[in-house]
């Protein structure tokens, strides 16, 4: 196995890493490699997918379809597979993925591994829970693990980072639809309470806000709702993706350039509402229409805050919102979901309530704005989302995360050395909790 010494970051671009990586093909190479932490497309955020001046790696290669089974719908897929060619080649089947997040550039070890959540969590619960067994590469021998055989191990490795072993394969059970596109329904909303209260009342299987996070006042919260339903329409040929050349200048998602994106992008919805009809992976992955979309925010980067709060703590979230939109530091990417309480492993990111995301370019002021905002989360009894996280403190995630003590003891007891620890476990100290 050829090692390539390469500087590597998260989608974030904001914090990056030196280090030895390694591309495996077959399990075979993988299982003579020595330990070492595993990422896959480097869809996270900040710094989960780093380690620097150590090896990684790079799970891309082993992208299998193993099996799959037409009358059942269970997949048995590699790692490396990503979510969207799961969906290119199954949905023509009459199949889909439970659980999609706002990406197909996202790994199935990295589904796993972060528990992914999508717009229908209210009523799907979160990814890790659609997942009967996993095959895991600890210390050059693979074993597999199911909730009966494991349940500890296996509870510790959905959601876990990836430091309970290398995720070298898995088997999930797909849901059978009756057509190839989605029905939408997109309403505008001019205000919070309604915003919220649209969101509440839904009865939609796949439900998502997008929020103006530059409008003030009485226009606090103002945005678009889309609820959707998956049709028997023919689906429609594909339209080639966009591309971001280059890295763009700092002051191309400047206060003005983002206001009027975002005026535009509200306006584009009739005030009456329209259904309209999509292809599912324009639904499912609106940016990946838009390839290398984070040079929009330049050299340095971007953080994304996740957060998720508690049902009746809306009000804090309104405070917080009022905050972004004051400090005049939000982008065009701000979404607004009501989860349910599903959650598959005890570092899962879903609890029942609303999850708010925004996108700050990556400048000293927001970064003080993220961190106050973490400290409302806290307060409220929400909990931040490790796969955006780069700036979080570690007495913080501790309160979030009661379960952290337990996963920690079995994380050591997967890989007692540390050998699969990364940037963002020794910044948070979560193998020490």
């Amino acid at each position: 196995m050829i090692w390539k010494h390469l500087t590597y970051s998260g989608w974030g671009r904001a914090l990056r890493a030196s280090g030895d990586m390694a591309r495996p093909e077959r399990i075979d190479a993988l299982r003579a490699l020595p330990p070492a932490p595993a990422i896959g497309n480097r869809r996270s955020y900040g710094d989960t997918c780093l380690n620097s001046d150590g090896p990684i790696i790079d799970m891309t290669r082993l992208d299998r379809l193993l099996s799959f089974d037409d009358a059942t719908g269970l997949l048995e897929a590699e790692a490396g597979v990503t979510l969207g060619e799961i969906t290119r080649l199954l949905v023509p089947r009459g199949w889909l993925l439970p659980v999609l997040p706002g990406t197909g550039f996202a790994t199935l070890g990295g589904a796993i591994a972060m528990d992914v959540h999508g717009k229908n969590h209210h009523n799907a619960g979160s990814f890790g829970q659609h997942v009967s067994a996993i095959r895991l590469m600890q210390n050059g021998k693979a074993r597999q693990i199911t909730a009966k055989s494991a349940p500890n191990l296996m509870r510790a490795t959905i959601g876990g980072l990836g430091q309970t072993g290398v995720i070298v394969s898995a088997k999930v059970q797909m849901i059978p639809i009756a057509g190839e596109t989605m029905r939408v329904r997109e309403s505008r909303v001019g205000g919070w309470d309604e915003h919220v209260a649209l969101l509440d009342a839904s009865d939609a299987t796949y439900t998502v806000g997008w929020l103006d996070a530059t409008a003030r006042g009485d226009a606090l919260g103002r945005g678009i709702v889309e609820e959707g339903e998956i049709g028997p329409d023919p689906a429609r040929a594909p339209r080639a993706p966009h591309t971001v050349p280059l890295t763009a200048p700092h002051w191309a998602l400047s206060k003005p350039i983002v206001r009027v994106f975002n005026e535009l992008y509200y306006r584009r919805v009739p005030a009456a509402g329209r259904t309209v009809t999509k292809r599912l992976e324009d639904y499912f992955f609106p940016l990946d229409k838009i390839h290398d979309w984070n040079r929009l925010y330049g050299k340095r980067g971007f953080h994304q805050f996740q957060c998720v709060v508690p049902p009746d703590q809306g009000p804090t979230l309104h405070a917080m919102l009022t905050r972004i939109a004051d400090s005049g530091l939000g982008s065009p990417l701000a979404v607004l979901k009501r989860l349910g309480p599903g959650r598959g492993g005890m570092m899962s990111f879903p609890m029942e309530g609303y999850t708010l995301a925004v996108d700050f370019p990556n400048r000293a002021r927001a970064r003080g704005l993220v961190q106050s905002l973490e400290n409302d989360v806290l307060s409220a009894g929400g909990r931040l989302y490790l796969a955006k996280d780069a700036l979080a403190a570690p007495e913080a995630i501790r309160k979030m995360y009661p379960e952290l003590g337990d996963w920690a003891v079995a994380a050591a007891k997967a890989d007692p050395d540390g050998h699969l620890e990364t940037d963002m476990s020794r910044r948070l100290g979560l193998r020490r909790a």
